[in-house]
C-alpha cells in the first residue's frame, strides 16, 4: 500500500512540475540552477518546490487555486536569469521563487521592481528560499521582496556564539566564494569574531571563484600552514562538496563551520572521519525531535524522491505561509498576499515564524548541527547524518538583527 500510495504521490508531483499553463493554476517560477556544478542544489530545491506544491494542493491549494510550479534554469548567471524571468513572465506567472546564489537575486530584485513600476495591476511577487546577502533585507530592502532563510549576518551570529566557547580555537581561517555573499560572510566573520573574541587570530581571509575550482587541495594546504584551529566557510553547493572532500582527504583535523555543510553530495564526501568535525547553522535536521505530521512529511518527500535527502524546510515554510496569506487577503493578487505576508506568524514544525514587517526576513528558530554517526535518520543512504541537541537550539527571536531598511510600499 504505501509503494502504490507513494507512486500515487509521485504523479500528482510529476503533474504540478509538467501540467500546461492553465488561467485555474498559481504559477510559481521557480529559477535556479538545473545543469552545470551547481545542477544538484538546485534539482533538489525544485523537487522540494513540487513536493510541497502536491502537498498544498492536497488541501485545496493556494486561494483554492493549483499551485504550478514550473522550472527554468538560470545555470547560476544572472543575465540567464534575467532571460528565464520575462519567459515567466510572458507564460503569466506572478510569483518567482530562487534561492541558489545573491548575485542571482540581486537582479530579480531589480528587474521585477522595475517591472512591477512599469505594469501596475500585473505585479510579480519574489519568494527567496536561501540567497541570503544581507543587503536585501536592508539597504536594498524592497516591498516585492520576502526572504524565507535566516541573512549571512544572523547565521554567522549564531556560528561566532559557538566559537565563542570554544577555547581551544585561537586561529581561525575564512574561506568562500567571490561575490556578495562570500564577501558577506567574511565580513560577518570578521566582525562577530572582533567582538566576541578578540583574542582569535584570523590566519586567512580568502575567496576562490565561484564553481571554478575543481580541486580545493591547495586551499586546504594553506589552511594546514596557516595553523587554523577552524574553518569558516559559506560555501554551497559543489564548492562546499569539494573543498570539504580536500579538508578531510587532506587530513586536515579542525572543526569546519559551515552554512550549508548539509549540501546534497557532502556528506559522500566528508564519510565518517567527519563525524563531529563539520557544523551548519541551519533551520531544521530530520533527526530533530518531529511531530507526527512532520514525521510524515519528510517520510513522504523521501519516498517520492529516493535520490534525495529533505533538506530545504524553509520551503515548507514558504509554501504555507503563501496559503495563509492567500486566505488573510482573500485574493491571490501578488500585492494582496504581500500586505498580508508582512507581520504574518507561523506555527510550523519547529517554532513560530514570524515575517518581519519592516524588512521582509523570515525570523525562525535555528539548530547548530553536527555531522554525527550517531543517527535515526540518515542523509545520502548512509548511516551518518545531523544532529542538533537542546543547547544547540536559537530562538527565533535571538536571531533578529538591526536592520536600515526603509521600506517603500505600493498605496
Amino acid at each position: 500500500m504505501k509503494l502504490v500510495k507513494s507512486a500515487a504521490l509521485a504523479a500528482a508531483i510529476a503533474f504540478v512540475s509538467t501540467a500546461g499553463a492553465s488561467a485555474e493554476s498559481l504559477k510559481i517560477a521557480f529559477i535556479d540552477p538545473l545543469s552545470g556544478p551547481f545542477g544538484p542544489s538546485g534539482q533538489a530545491g525544485l523537487n522540494e518546490w513540487n513536493y510541497a506544491a502536491a502537498q498544498i494542493n492536497a488541501k485545496g491549494g493556494v486561494g483554492g487555486q493549483e499551485v504550478e510550479i514550473i522550472g527554468l534554469d538560470n545555470k547560476v548567471n544572472p543575465k540567464e536569469s534575467l532571460v528565464q524571468l520575462q519567459k515567466a513572465i510572458d507564460q503569466g506567472v506572478r510569483f518567482i521563487a530562487q534561492g541558489n546564489g545573491s548575485s542571482v537575486a540581486s537582479a530579480l530584485i531589480d528587474a521585477i521592481e522595475k517591472h512591477n513600476k512599469r505594469n501596475p495591476g500585473q505585479e510579480v511577487l519574489f519568494i527567496n528560499y536561501a540567497a541570503v546577502d544581507p543587503a536585501f533585507t536592508n539597504e536594498r530592502c524592497n516591498f516585492w521582496h520576502f526572504r524565507f532563510d535566516a541573512d549571512a549576518d544572523m547565521k554567522m551570529e549564531a556560528v561566532t556564539d559557538w566559537v565563542k566557547g570554544q577555547d581551544s580555537i585561537k586561529k581561525v581561517y575564512i574561506i568562500g566564494q567571490d561575490y556578495s555573499f562570500g564577501k558577506a560572510v567574511a565580513a560577518a566573520a570578521v566582525k562577530n569574531l572582533g567582538e566576541k573574541r578578540p583574542d582569535i587570530e584570523i590566519v586567512g581571509n580568502e575567496l576562490h571563484p565561484l564553481g571554478k575550482v575543481k580541486d580545493f587541495t591547495p586551499y586546504i594546504q594553506k589552511i594546514i600552514s596557516s595553523g587554523a584551529d577552524a574553518i569558516i566557510t559559506g560555501n554551497w553547493g559543489a564548492d562546499m562538496v569539494l573543498m570539504i572532500k580536500a579538508a578531510i582527504d587532506s587530513g586536515y583535523k579542525g572543526p569546519i563551520l559551515t552554512y550549508y555543510g548539509g549540501s546534497k553530495g557532502a556528506a559522500t564526501a566528508m564519510g565518517a572521519a567527519a563525524v563531529g568535525q563539520v557544523k551548519a547553522i541551519v533551520e531544521h535536521n530530520t533527526n530533530l525531535q518531529l511531530s507526527d505530521a512532520q514525521t510524515a512529511y519528510v517520510d513522504g518527500y523521501e519516498a517520492a524522491y529516493p535520490e534525495d535527502n529533505y533538506y530545504y524546510h524553509r520551503i515548507h515554510n514558504a509554501m504555507n505561509m503563501l496559503a495563509m496569506a492567500a486566505d488573510k487577503a482573500g485574493s491571490t493578487e501578488p500585492k494582496a498576499i504581500a500586505f498580508a505576508l508582512e507581520g504574518m506568524t507561523y506555527e510550523g514544525p519547529t517554532g513560530t515564524l514570524t515575517m518581519r514587517e519592516d524588512n521582509h526576513q523570515i525570523l525562525q528558530p535555528l539548530f547548530m548541527s553536527t555531522f554525527s554517526d550517531n543517527v535515526t535518520r540518515g542523509v545520502e543512504k548512509l548511516p551518518l547524518g545531523w544532529v542538533s541537541g537542546d543547547a544547540d537550539r536559537i530562538e527565533a527571536d535571538a536571531t533578529r538583527t538591526e536592520t536600515t531598511c526603509k521600506m517603500e510600499r505600493p498605496s
